[in-house]
C-alpha cells in the first residue's frame, strides 16, 4: 500500500506541482489468509478460465488497505485512500482537486471524461479532444476527438517521450519518471511507513523541488 501511494502522490506533484511534507498514514491487512492458485495460472486470466483451479491458503504480510493524509508545501492538504479488497472494483483510479473557485475530477475507468466542478455555474464535463487542450498536453494525444485512448496508451507516450528524449539529446520537461522521481517515491514511502508505525504525523524528508 505504501509503494502504491507513493505512485499517486508523484502524480500529484506531476499534475500540480505540490511537494508533500508531512504524512499521517494507517495500512491494515484485511485479509490476512488469501487462496493461491496451484501451478502456473495467466494474471489477469483467472476469472476467464472455467476449469477448477486448486488453491492453497496462504498468510498474508503485506498490506491490502490503506489511508494516508497529506500536508503539502503550501498549506495544501489531500487524502489517499488505497483498497485492495473492494468488490467489483478492478483497478480503478480516481483523482479529485479541489481549488478555490473550481474543482477537477477524474476517473481511470472513464478516461477520456473530466468533470469540472463550478460554484456559480452549471458543471462541465470534458471530453477527450486534441483541439480543447494545450500544447503540453495535445503531444500526448494521438487520436481526434471522438475516438477514445485509455490504459494501454499511457506506456506508449511514456516509451515514446523517454526515445525522444533520448533521439534529441535532450530531457524532456516531464512525460517520464526521472531518477528524482524514484527518489522522491522512495523517501515518501519510508515516511508513509514511519507514520504507520509510529502513529503519527511524520514530516517527508530529503525531497528536493
Amino acid at each position: 500500500m505504501a509503494d502504491i501511494g507513493t505512485h499517486w502522490l508523484d502524480l500529484i506533484h506531476a499534475i500540480t506541482g505540490l511537494e508533500a511534507e508531512e504524512v499521517c498514514a494507517d495500512l491494515s491487512t484485511v485479509h490476512p489468509v488469501r487462496q493461491r492458485p496451484i501451478g502456473e495460472v495467466q494474471t489477469f486470466k483467472g476469472k476467464e478460465d472455467r476449469t477448477e483451479i486448486k488453491r492453497e491458503p496462504v498468510n498474508i504480510r503485506t498490506e491490502d488497505y490503506g489511508c494516508i493524509m497529506i500536508r503539502f508545501r503550501g498549506r495544501a492538504r489531500g487524502c489517499l485512500w488505497v483498497s485492495q479488497v473492494t468488490a467489483g472494483r478492478k483497478n480503478c483510479l480516481r483523482y479529485e482537486l479541489s481549488g478555490a473557485n473550481e474543482s477537477l475530477a477524474w476517473c481511470s475507468e472513464q478516461p477520456n471524461e473530466m468533470w469540472i466542478g463550478h460554484r456559480e455555474r452549471p458543471n462541465e464535463l470534458l471530453l477527450r479532444d486534441p483541439s480543447l487542450v494545450g500544447d503540453a498536453a495535445r503531444k500526448f494525444i494521438h487520436y481526434p476527438g471522438g475516438h477514445n485512448e485509455g490504459f494501454p496508451d499511457t506506456f506508449k507516450q511514456c516509451f515514446r517521450a523517454f526515445y525522444d528524449a533520448i533521439r534529441s539529446g535532450k530531457p524532456a520537461d516531464g512525460g517520464y519518471p526521472t531518477f528524482t522521481d524514484g527518489h522522491r517515491e522512495i523517501v515518501l514511502c519510508e515516511a508513509i511507513l514511519k507514520s504507520h508505525r509510529q502513529r503519527s504525523w511524520v514530516q517527508v524528508q530529503g525531497v528536493q523541488v
